[in-house]
């Protein structure tokens, strides 16, 4: 069961193109996207579609696969862990940000 403790699944869509940067070491980041969507029913019968967005980033061999495989609207599924971090943005001010930082990329379909 330890393996399980911070664990995501995550099936979407991309909202644009990857972000892919080229580090110092040679070693590719790619940032992405996707929205997910759950649908369901409200009290009055009608059908709701609830969109959640999520920021994923992926390195090294996923990073390079996203950068030439992955466009707007691409269907994805992710497999990967939830990362939680801090950063100063350009005006000083302190931010949090959880991000999923993925492990595993399956393609299901392009837009």
């Amino acid at each position: 069961m330890q393996s399980i403790k911070n664990k995501v699944t995550l099936i979407g869509n991309l909202g644009k193109a990857p972000e892919v940067k080229t580090l110092d070491t040679n070693r590719k980041v790619a940032r992405i996207s996707v929205a997910s969507n759950e649908v369901y029913k409200n009290a009055k019968g009608e059908k709701v579609i609830h969109t959640t967005w999520h920021n994923i980033v992926m390195w090294g061999k996923l990073a390079e696969l996203a950068e030439s495989s992955l466009n707007k609207g691409t269907e994805i599924a992710i497999d990967g862990k939830l990362i939680n971090r801090n950063y100063t943005d350009k005006n000083g001010v302190e931010r949090f940000t959880t991000e999923i930082q993925a492990n595993g990329l399956l393609i299901l379909g392009q837009a």
